[in-house]
């Protein structure tokens, strides 16, 4: 039996496969296998997986279920000890998964690991949507070793060590396929957006660690389903914060760390407003009102997946000050500098 499975989402991505896939099908470690979850693409990428690269198992979903519904849907047909999620435009190194690998077997109490995350058009740069590894906030604003907000650094090995981390990043992760089992995979209600920092959430308060590994290094394009300003990704931004926030908290934090967060949402919208951005204050709105209509949902959820293990306040990836004050106000660019 393969150790590990590479899960590849895909939709209508078939210029990410031509372009990614090789280097996937090239990397150095042996026992693993693919396993392309399409989502109800209407593009000829399954096709040209069939044809191209008949060694890649396929699962072909009906519709389009989201990033959490399609890597949800894709478990029953994960039979490895690990998998890595993996997006279909980040670029392997040769030798990604050795370091990865090494890690899981060493720890049986790591749940996930995060390979460093670079940009794929400046291999010097770490990226956006996991850098060197996720942090959060006394308001669980994430961000990461490498990345806050806008500001990115260049990689000199300021982060080269290996420590735990809040969250690893949806774009490039190993996760033990045994958590999974035992707590799920993603909220799938979420459909995309903060359900990685869920489930590493979730994973924390049970019990597991979640770490980065800096000798696996991989590249990743980038918004390549959403752009950052897309008004969808805003509402889902929002509205799954508070959510994940609502699930995962100690009762004695929950109602003032929520309510801080509707206030700094207030300072989002008022900042677009001076932008003349009708579109984020629209989307801001109706993530508060979905949320505020759905507390019993949430409310039952929380009860569901703290069944035995309470949620506690964690300490490891977590940031004791406002990540909005030390970089807006006191004009901190880098992790280095909190």
């Amino acid at each position: 039996m393969k150790k590990v499975t590479i899960v590849l989402l895909n939709w209508n991505g078939k210029h990410w496969l031509e372009k990614f896939l090789p280097s996937v099908l090239q990397s150095t470690y042996t026992s693993y296998q693919v396993l392309l979850v399409d989502n109800g693409s209407t593009d000829d990428s399954v096709a040209f997986v069939k044809k191209r690269f008949p060694q890649v198992k396929l699962l072909i979903l009906d519709d389009n279920y989201g990033f959490t519904g399609g890597n949800n849907r894709a478990m029953d047909s994960v039979d490895t000890p690990y998998f890595v999620l993996l997006n279909t435009d980040v670029e392997v190194t040769p030798n990604w998964l050795e370091p990865l690998v090494a890690r899981m077997d060493a720890d049986e109490t790591i749940a996930s690991i995060q390979p460093k995350l670079l940009m794929f058009d400046q291999k010097d740069t770490f990226e956006y949507a996991g850098g060197a590894g996720g942090f959060v906030d006394q308001f669980y604003y994430p961000f990461c070793r490498g990345r806050i907000f806008e500001s990115v650094e260049k990689d000199i090995g300021q982060y080269d060590d290996s420590p735990e981390i809040f969250w690893a990043s949806g774009a490039c992760c190993m996760v033990r396929k045994k958590v999974v089992d035992e707590i799920g995979l993603f909220e799938e209600s979420f459909f995309a957006h903060m359900e990685e920092i869920d489930f590493c959430w979730r994973a924390k308060n049970h019990g597991y660690k979640v770490v980065y590994e800096p000798k696996s290094v991989v590249y990743h394009v980038g918004a390549g389903t959403l752009k950052k300003s897309n008004p969808r990704k805003t509402y889902l931004n929002a509205h799954n914060h508070l959510a994940m926030m609502y699930k995962n908290l100690p009762y004695r934090h929950l109602f003032i760390k929520v309510f801080m967060r509707l206030l700094l949402d207030g300072v989002w919208a008022a900042k677009a407003l001076l932008e003349r951005d009708f579109a984020t204050i629209k989307m801001i709105i109706k993530a508060h009102w979905t949320f505020f209509s759905e507390v019993p949902f949430w409310r039952k959820r929380r009860r569901e997946t703290y069944k035995s293990h309470k949620p506690e306040q964690l300490t490891n990836g977590y940031y004791h000050k406002s990540i909005i004050w030390q970089h807006f106000i006191r004009g901190k660019k880098k992790f280095s500098d909190l």
